[in-house]
């Protein structure tokens, strides 16, 4: 109940210190590398068996039958951008299990010029982050987790340093077919800013995921609702046309860029086949002219030995492709 209480806490008053659309410092902490979760249109909070990276989204998923696992993702993202995460997971039994992962986001090396243009050198641009997750049971059909995370931040010849931590509900039903979770994340502060005393905000949000399994079909179903503390995700308000004659569809608007949909076939125990669509993303990356298949994700699974395997291809832009890759083991495999 009391950790019920700080979500909600955070939920209702986020919106006060928090604020989405690119406004916040340390934006990569939102940019997840797990190809699974990419290929179910990105920020899944829960599913129906969580892998050994899912404690990036979910740290309440984190169980004993996760523990020895080492998992390493690659994200390809557009231009010269790439991220890596790689994560570790141990389980105590009295105590519950560990997670310490390292999320690392390299920008690139761009060409420093003078006010008239002129080249003058050449420099880089990255962020990291060490994280340390923790989850357990409580009682027959809930969990509670955590994740606490140091940020180090370089562009160029600024420097930040920042905290940050997650905290997660998850529920199960009795037959296992339905879950949900809540979850706040990313809320905390700059220790140093980039530049004198100009402290910005981190992108805290909350969210509400939901997943289901059929109980005689090999599919699952997840949907997660982005950003709880704030009901206007669009980047620049909607003009309602002639044709509205209330507020119905700015509304409905409104609340479809919050929803994350994802689709997972598992024909066999070795292969998933994964689609995803993300109503923001394809509102508002789309070109009028051709849309093609923005905001539209898919992905493949499999298991191979004692490897799991993933890939995801995420269509942002019509400008670019991004390509996620994960693979994931248990160190007893070697043992």
């Amino acid at each position: 109940m009391r950790l019920l209480l700080l979500l909600f806490t955070l939920a209702v008053s986020a919106n006060s210190f928090a604020q989405s659309r690119g406004e916040n410092v340390y934006e990569f902490l939102n940019l997840g590398t797990s190809a699974r979760i990419a290929a179910l249109g990105g920020d899944q909070v829960i599913v129906n068996d969580a892998d050994a990276d899912f404690s990036f989204y979910n740290p309440s998923q984190l169980r004993a039958s996760q523990s020895e696992y080492i998992s390493v993702n690659y994200l390809n993202y557009l231009s010269d951008i790439n991220l890596a995460y790689a994560s570790y997971v141990k389980n105590f039994n009295k105590l519950g299990t560990f997670s310490i992962a390292v999320h690392y986001a390299n920008y690139g090396d761009f060409t420093e010029t003078d006010e008239y243009g002129q080249k003058i050198g050449n420099f880089k641009a990255s962020d990291y982050a060490l994280l340390v997750s923790y989850g357990r049971q409580l009682g027959k059909q809930f969990r509670i987790g955590a994740t606490f995370k140091t940020i180090y931040s370089s562009l160029e010849r600024y420097n930040s340093y920042g905290l940050a931590l997650d905290l997660a509900l998850s529920y199960k039903s009795q037959d296992s077919l339905f879950q949900a979770a809540i979850v706040a994340r990313n809320f905390g502060f700059q220790i140093e800013p980039y530049y004198g005393s100009n402290n910005e905000d981190l992108p805290g949000e909350v969210l509400l995921g939901m997943s289901a399994k059929m109980a005689k079909a090999p599919l699952q179903f997840m949907l997660t609702y982005r950003h709880l503390e704030e009901f206007d995700m669009s980047y620049t308000s909607r003009i309602p046309s002639d044709s509205d004659t209330n507020s119905s569809n700015e509304f409905m608007d409104k609340t479809l860029r919050h929803l994350v949909l994802g689709l997972e076939f598992l024909p066999s125990k070795n292969l998933s086949i994964r689609a995803g669509y993300n109503f923001q993303r394809r509102e508002e990356l789309k070109v009028e002219e051709k849309t093609s298949t923005v905001g539209i994700t898919w992905g493949l699974g499999l298991k191979v030995g004692g490897f799991h395997l993933s890939y995801a291809s995420a269509r942002y832009h019509l400008a670019g492709t991004s390509h996620h890759f994960s693979v994931s083991t248990g160190l007893n495999n070697f043992l």
